[in-house]
């Protein structure tokens, strides 16, 4: 039972960290962008890139690995009802988050080459913002409804 409290706090914890993390960073990238100043940008972007790096990616990784295994550990079928409907929510948000990804680095690129040329930003990063986002808010709403199935666990769904 040890293993499982461990496993299952592991869980936990890297779901928080998955949350909050994301959040934090759709925040400060967003209120770089609404300032509008191409260095400033510039910095946020770097920073976020490394935080999705450092720490949102390896969640990603440890919350699978960790449900599967609670999963398995307490003889869960993975076409359980609420879990099949989390593990699809969780390959959405994955499918929104990873474009995310290269449209925040494309960000950073564009305000670095504006500072670097002391150029205004470019039509073109309005463009990779406004994509960036829309895939914000499925991806958002994703783990929102991920974290509720996961406390609710409903057998009726």
């Amino acid at each position: 039972m040890e293993t499982y409290l461990l496993v299952k706090w592991i869980h936990v914890l890297s779901s928080t960290l998955l949350f909050g993390t994301g959040l934090g960073i759709a925040f400060f990238m967003w209120m770089a962008h609404l300032r509008g100043d191409a260095a400033h940008i510039a910095a946020t972007a770097r920073t976020v890139v490394i935080a999705d790096a450092c720490f949102t990616a390896p969640a990603v990784v440890v919350q699978f690995l960790s449900g599967l295994w609670l999963a398995r550990f307490l003889g869960m079928p993975l076409d359980y009802s609420w879990l099949r409907v989390a593990l699809w929510l969780f390959v959405l948000v994955g499918c929104c988050w990873l474009p995310v990804l290269w449209l925040q680095v494309r960000a950073r690129d564009l305000a670095r080459a504006a500072v670097a040329q002391d150029t205004p930003l470019p039509s073109q990063y309005r463009v990779v913002m406004g994509w960036w986002f829309a895939l914000g808010w499925p991806a958002f709403i994703g783990v929102m409804a991920i974290f509720w199935l996961m406390v609710a666990k409903p057998a009726g769904l």
